[in-house]
């Protein structure tokens, strides 16, 4: 996992629900913003792929956000966003295996459709005759 905190933006804000005075007065919420293609930490390829999973959360300028407000605290809220951002990009850098499709055996299918074929006798003389 790099570690691109140093690039991180992060903004401040009043967090919404429930919480009487504290919620009023104090700055809690903590919004980060990143840009993509400026990062020196990561390759293009990197970018593009990074760019591509989470394009639901890139804006036209290409920030990416995300807004902490689970602590009542700001500090615990910036540690909360940076942890989630680098784990969120972590996961996006992650490139899946390739599988192979595979053609059943004739002995799987075989035994497949003698299981149905009993599943079907058995049904079968379940049935009320007249």
């Amino acid at each position: 996992m790099k570690d691109f905190s140093k690039e991180l933006n992060f903004k401040t804000s009043r967090s919404s629900g429930a919480g009487g005075q504290n919620v009023n007065k104090v700055e809690t919420a903590v919004t980060v913003t990143w840009k993509v293609s400026d990062s020196e930490f990561f390759n293009e390829r990197q970018k593009d792929l990074i760019s591509e999973k989470l394009k639901n959360r890139i804006n036209l300028d290409g920030f990416l956000f995300l807004s902490v407000s689970e602590s009542r605290t700001q500090l615990q809220n910036k540690k909360i966003a940076i942890e989630k951002i680098l784990e969120l990009v972590d996961r996006a850098l992650i490139i899946p295996k390739f599988r192979a499709k595979t053609k059943p055996t004739r002995s799987s299918v075989e035994k497949r459709i003698e299981q149905k074929k009993k599943h079907s006798s058995k049904k079968e003389n379940r049935r009320f005759r007249f």
